[in-house]
Protein backbone atom coordinates (compact mmCIF):
# COMPACT_ATOMS: atom_id res chain seq x y z
CA UNK A 1 0.00 0.00 0.00
CA UNK A 2 1.21 3.48 -1.16
CA UNK A 3 0.95 5.89 1.96
CA UNK A 4 0.14 9.61 0.83
CA UNK A 5 1.38 12.52 3.25
CA UNK A 6 -1.17 15.08 2.06
CA UNK A 7 -3.68 12.40 3.66
CA UNK A 8 -1.47 11.96 6.57
CA UNK A 9 -1.49 15.37 6.88
CA UNK A 10 -5.22 15.57 6.35
CA UNK A 11 -5.88 13.55 9.35
CA UNK A 12 -3.16 15.28 11.40
CA UNK A 13 -5.04 18.47 11.39
CA UNK A 14 -8.58 16.45 11.58
CA UNK A 15 -7.45 15.11 14.84
CA UNK A 16 -5.71 17.99 15.94
CA UNK A 17 -9.20 19.93 15.72
CA UNK A 18 -11.37 17.24 17.46
CA UNK A 19 -8.74 16.85 20.28
CA UNK A 20 -9.42 20.37 21.57
CA UNK A 21 -6.05 21.14 21.78
CA UNK A 22 -4.11 24.47 20.10
CA UNK A 23 -1.29 24.02 17.82
CA UNK A 24 0.68 25.99 20.44
CA UNK A 25 -0.05 23.17 22.99
CA UNK A 26 0.41 20.62 20.42
CA UNK A 27 4.10 21.91 19.14
CA UNK A 28 5.39 22.46 23.53
CA UNK A 29 4.57 18.92 24.39
CA UNK A 30 6.27 17.62 21.33
CA UNK A 31 9.48 20.04 21.54
CA UNK A 32 8.70 21.28 18.25
CA UNK A 33 7.55 25.07 16.47
CA UNK A 34 4.16 25.42 15.26
CA UNK A 35 5.66 26.14 11.86
CA UNK A 36 7.01 22.26 12.06
CA UNK A 37 3.71 21.11 12.82
CA UNK A 38 1.78 22.98 10.44
CA UNK A 39 4.50 21.77 7.72
CA UNK A 40 3.18 17.92 8.93
CA UNK A 41 -0.11 18.85 8.38
CA UNK A 42 0.14 20.12 5.06
CA UNK A 43 2.15 16.75 4.01
CA UNK A 44 5.75 17.32 5.01
CA UNK A 45 7.43 13.95 6.18
CA UNK A 46 7.40 13.40 10.05
CA UNK A 47 9.39 10.49 11.50
CA UNK A 48 7.90 8.13 12.57
CA UNK A 49 8.77 8.83 16.68
CA UNK A 50 6.93 12.27 16.06
CA UNK A 51 4.10 9.90 14.47
CA UNK A 52 4.10 8.41 17.31
CA UNK A 53 4.09 10.97 20.22
CA UNK A 54 1.26 12.92 18.20
CA UNK A 55 -0.86 9.94 17.89
CA UNK A 56 -0.78 9.13 21.63
CA UNK A 57 -1.48 13.07 22.00
CA UNK A 58 -4.46 12.93 20.20
CA UNK A 59 -5.78 9.85 21.25
CA UNK A 60 -5.46 7.88 17.91
CA UNK A 61 -3.63 4.53 16.83
CA UNK A 62 -0.44 5.24 14.57
CA UNK A 63 -2.53 3.23 11.60
CA UNK A 64 -5.25 5.13 11.54
CA UNK A 65 -3.28 8.55 11.45
CA UNK A 66 -1.13 6.88 8.36
CA UNK A 67 -5.30 5.73 6.94
CA UNK A 68 -3.78 2.12 7.10
CA UNK A 69 -6.69 -0.41 6.65
CA UNK A 70 -9.80 1.53 8.72
CA UNK A 71 -9.50 5.09 10.24
CA UNK A 72 -11.36 5.22 13.06
CA UNK A 73 -12.66 8.45 14.46
CA UNK A 74 -14.37 9.38 17.72
CA UNK A 75 -14.97 13.07 17.66
CA UNK A 76 -17.36 14.92 15.23
CA UNK A 77 -15.09 17.58 14.73
CA UNK A 78 -12.65 15.54 13.25
CA UNK A 79 -15.05 13.52 11.16
CA UNK A 80 -16.68 16.40 9.56
CA UNK A 81 -12.96 18.22 8.96
CA UNK A 82 -11.61 14.84 6.92
CA UNK A 83 -15.18 15.23 4.81
CA UNK A 84 -14.05 18.57 4.50
CA UNK A 85 -11.04 17.71 3.02
CA UNK A 86 -12.15 14.13 1.77
CA UNK A 87 -14.83 16.13 -0.77
CA UNK A 88 -12.32 18.84 -2.12
CA UNK A 89 -11.34 16.61 -4.85
CA UNK A 90 -14.77 14.13 -4.69
CA UNK A 91 -16.39 14.11 -8.24
CA UNK A 92 -19.59 12.10 -6.84
CA UNK A 93 -21.12 11.55 -3.55
CA UNK A 94 -23.63 8.59 -2.38
CA UNK A 95 -25.12 9.55 0.53
CA UNK A 96 -27.49 7.64 3.39
CA UNK A 97 -27.47 10.00 6.09
CA UNK A 98 -31.20 10.49 7.54
CA UNK A 99 -33.84 12.71 6.41
CA UNK A 100 -31.94 15.77 5.86
CA UNK A 101 -28.93 15.46 3.51
CA UNK A 102 -26.59 18.53 4.32
CA UNK A 103 -25.31 19.01 1.11
CA UNK A 104 -28.25 19.62 -0.60
CA UNK A 105 -30.19 21.40 2.33
CA UNK A 106 -31.61 24.62 2.47
CA UNK A 107 -30.39 27.82 3.75
CA UNK A 108 -33.06 27.96 6.46
CA UNK A 109 -31.70 24.54 7.46
CA UNK A 110 -28.39 26.08 7.75
CA UNK A 111 -29.61 28.98 9.93
CA UNK A 112 -31.37 26.52 12.41
CA UNK A 113 -28.95 23.86 12.66
CA UNK A 114 -26.61 25.42 15.14
CA UNK A 115 -29.06 26.26 18.20
CA UNK A 116 -30.49 22.20 16.83
CA UNK A 117 -27.00 21.12 17.90
CA UNK A 118 -26.74 22.72 21.04
CA UNK A 119 -30.21 21.96 22.00
CA UNK A 120 -29.29 18.50 21.61
CA UNK A 121 -26.68 18.41 24.43
CA UNK A 122 -28.02 17.28 27.33
CA UNK A 123 -28.45 20.26 30.50
CA UNK A 124 -27.07 16.94 32.78
CA UNK A 125 -23.91 16.66 30.18
CA UNK A 126 -21.29 15.66 32.62
CA UNK A 127 -18.76 18.14 30.20
CA UNK A 128 -21.50 20.49 28.67
CA UNK A 129 -18.94 23.48 28.48
CA UNK A 130 -16.72 21.28 25.92
CA UNK A 131 -19.61 19.60 24.02
CA UNK A 132 -20.94 23.33 23.35
CA UNK A 133 -17.43 24.39 22.35
CA UNK A 134 -16.70 21.54 19.92
CA UNK A 135 -20.56 22.59 18.19
CA UNK A 136 -18.80 26.50 17.72
CA UNK A 137 -15.85 24.73 16.47
CA UNK A 138 -17.68 22.26 13.62
CA UNK A 139 -20.11 24.67 12.47
CA UNK A 140 -17.29 26.54 10.45
CA UNK A 141 -16.05 23.23 8.93
CA UNK A 142 -19.91 22.86 7.90
CA UNK A 143 -20.13 26.68 6.15
CA UNK A 144 -16.82 25.38 4.52
CA UNK A 145 -18.06 22.00 2.84
CA UNK A 146 -21.56 23.83 1.66
CA UNK A 147 -19.61 26.59 0.27
CA UNK A 148 -17.03 24.38 -1.51
CA UNK A 149 -20.00 21.95 -2.66
CA UNK A 150 -21.80 25.12 -4.14
CA UNK A 151 -18.79 26.00 -6.03
CA UNK A 152 -17.37 22.59 -6.98
CA UNK A 153 -20.61 20.86 -7.98
CA UNK A 154 -19.69 17.36 -7.76
CA UNK A 155 -22.24 14.70 -8.62
CA UNK A 156 -24.93 13.56 -5.45
CA UNK A 157 -27.28 10.49 -5.60
CA UNK A 158 -29.15 10.81 -1.84
CA UNK A 159 -31.25 7.93 -0.88
CA UNK A 160 -33.69 8.69 2.00
CA UNK A 161 -35.82 6.38 4.25
CA UNK A 162 -39.58 7.37 3.61
CA UNK A 163 -39.83 6.10 7.68
CA UNK A 164 -37.66 8.71 8.63
CA UNK A 165 -38.71 11.18 6.80
CA UNK A 166 -42.50 11.12 7.78
CA UNK A 167 -40.61 10.76 11.26
CA UNK A 168 -38.99 14.05 10.83
CA UNK A 169 -42.13 16.19 9.32
CA UNK A 170 -44.07 14.57 12.66
CA UNK A 171 -41.35 15.19 15.41
CA UNK A 172 -40.31 18.45 13.57
CA UNK A 173 -36.82 19.99 13.41
CA UNK A 174 -35.90 19.50 16.95
CA UNK A 175 -32.27 18.62 19.11
CA UNK A 176 -34.40 17.28 21.89
CA UNK A 177 -37.75 15.62 22.21
CA UNK A 178 -40.26 17.40 25.29
CA UNK A 179 -39.98 20.80 23.69
CA UNK A 180 -42.53 23.69 24.79
CA UNK A 181 -45.52 23.81 22.13
CA UNK A 182 -45.23 26.90 20.76
CA UNK A 183 -41.52 25.55 19.90
CA UNK A 184 -42.37 22.32 18.36
CA UNK A 185 -45.10 23.97 16.33
CA UNK A 186 -41.84 26.25 14.84
CA UNK A 187 -39.55 23.33 14.68
CA UNK A 188 -42.65 21.49 12.37
CA UNK A 189 -42.75 24.34 10.51
CA UNK A 190 -38.85 24.61 9.93
CA UNK A 191 -38.90 20.56 8.88
CA UNK A 192 -41.76 21.14 6.64
CA UNK A 193 -40.10 23.75 4.94
CA UNK A 194 -37.05 21.56 4.33
CA UNK A 195 -39.08 18.91 3.15
CA UNK A 196 -40.83 21.12 0.52
CA UNK A 197 -37.16 22.02 -0.49
CA UNK A 198 -36.44 18.25 -1.09
CA UNK A 199 -39.98 17.78 -2.89
CA UNK A 200 -38.83 20.67 -5.36
CA UNK A 201 -35.65 19.14 -6.25
CA UNK A 202 -37.14 15.89 -6.59
CA UNK A 203 -39.26 17.77 -9.47
CA UNK A 204 -36.77 19.78 -11.09
CA UNK A 205 -33.79 16.93 -11.30
CA UNK A 206 -31.27 19.37 -11.33
CA UNK A 207 -28.60 18.30 -12.91
CA UNK A 208 -25.90 16.27 -10.85
CA UNK A 209 -28.55 15.27 -8.21
CA UNK A 210 -30.64 12.48 -7.78
CA UNK A 211 -32.85 11.71 -4.97
CA UNK A 212 -34.55 8.56 -4.04
CA UNK A 213 -36.91 7.58 -1.31
CA UNK A 214 -37.40 4.21 -0.31
CA UNK A 215 -40.30 2.89 1.52
CA UNK A 216 -39.94 1.73 4.76
CA UNK A 217 -36.43 2.08 6.77
CA UNK A 218 -33.01 1.87 6.03
CA UNK A 219 -29.66 1.14 7.97
CA UNK A 220 -29.65 3.02 11.13
CA UNK A 221 -25.92 4.35 10.75
CA UNK A 222 -25.26 6.29 7.82
CA UNK A 223 -22.75 6.17 5.76
CA UNK A 224 -21.38 8.14 2.51
CA UNK A 225 -19.84 6.83 -0.96
CA UNK A 226 -16.89 9.46 -2.29
CA UNK A 227 -15.50 8.93 -5.66
CA UNK A 228 -12.83 10.87 -6.24
CA UNK A 229 -10.38 10.64 -9.68
CA UNK A 230 -7.73 7.76 -8.28
CA UNK A 231 -10.25 5.96 -5.67
CA UNK A 232 -13.42 5.62 -3.67
CA UNK A 233 -13.98 5.90 0.09
CA UNK A 234 -16.53 4.97 2.05
CA UNK A 235 -17.17 6.92 5.66
CA UNK A 236 -19.34 5.28 8.15
CA UNK A 237 -20.50 7.44 11.03
CA UNK A 238 -23.15 7.66 14.10
CA UNK A 239 -23.12 11.57 13.88
CA UNK A 240 -26.03 13.02 12.42
CA UNK A 241 -27.57 16.55 11.39
CA UNK A 242 -31.17 17.15 11.33
CA UNK A 243 -33.41 16.13 13.58
CA UNK A 244 -32.72 14.57 16.35
CA UNK A 245 -28.98 15.45 15.33
CA UNK A 246 -25.79 13.12 17.20
CA UNK A 247 -22.48 15.02 17.35
CA UNK A 248 -21.92 13.50 20.89
CA UNK A 249 -20.68 10.40 20.91
CA UNK A 250 -20.25 7.39 18.80
CA UNK A 251 -17.20 6.20 16.72
CA UNK A 252 -17.49 6.60 12.61
CA UNK A 253 -14.80 5.19 9.86
CA UNK A 254 -13.44 5.53 7.11
CA UNK A 255 -11.81 3.49 4.64
CA UNK A 256 -10.90 2.18 1.09
CA UNK A 257 -11.07 -1.30 1.64
CA UNK A 258 -12.61 -3.09 -1.40
CA UNK A 259 -14.28 -5.48 0.27
CA UNK A 260 -16.73 -2.91 1.98
CA UNK A 261 -16.75 -0.32 -1.04
CA UNK A 262 -18.28 -3.72 -3.22
CA UNK A 263 -20.91 -4.59 -0.07
CA UNK A 264 -21.84 -1.19 0.25
CA UNK A 265 -22.08 -0.11 -3.32
CA UNK A 266 -24.05 -3.26 -3.49
CA UNK A 267 -26.61 -1.80 -0.96
CA UNK A 268 -26.85 1.29 -2.76
CA UNK A 269 -27.86 -0.74 -6.31
CA UNK A 270 -30.83 -2.32 -4.57
CA UNK A 271 -32.14 0.47 -2.67
CA UNK A 272 -31.45 2.66 -5.91
CA UNK A 273 -33.52 0.17 -7.32
CA UNK A 274 -36.80 0.23 -4.78
CA UNK A 275 -36.81 3.81 -4.34
CA UNK A 276 -39.26 6.49 -5.52
CA UNK A 277 -37.58 8.88 -8.11
CA UNK A 278 -38.78 12.17 -9.58
CA UNK A 279 -42.16 12.66 -10.17
CA UNK A 280 -43.38 9.40 -7.98
CA UNK A 281 -41.23 10.22 -5.17
CA UNK A 282 -42.29 14.00 -4.85
CA UNK A 283 -45.95 12.51 -4.97
CA UNK A 284 -44.93 10.63 -1.67
CA UNK A 285 -43.98 13.52 -0.35
CA UNK A 286 -46.77 15.28 -0.80
CA UNK A 287 -49.23 12.32 0.97
CA UNK A 288 -47.14 12.33 3.88
CA UNK A 289 -47.87 16.52 4.11
CA UNK A 290 -51.87 15.45 3.61
CA UNK A 291 -51.35 13.36 6.92
CA UNK A 292 -49.20 15.47 8.93
CA UNK A 293 -51.73 16.11 12.05
CA UNK A 294 -53.40 19.73 12.16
Amino acid sequence: MTLRFDDIGNRLKAFRLGSGLSADEIATRLGISRTALYRFEKGEVAKIDTLEKLAELLDVSVPTLLGVGVEYVASAVSFFERLRQIEETTEHIVVLAGPVSFLLASSAFDDSLEAVLVESIPDEEQDRDRALGQITELMPILRQRKIAYRKRQPGILNLISGAEIDRFLRNGLVGRLGLPGHVLRDRRARARTEAEHLTRMMEDEPIGVQIGIVPGALPHASFQIFRQPDRKILALSPFRLGEQPNVLGGIAMITSAPEALTLHERTVQDMWQRALKGAAAANFMRGLFENLPE
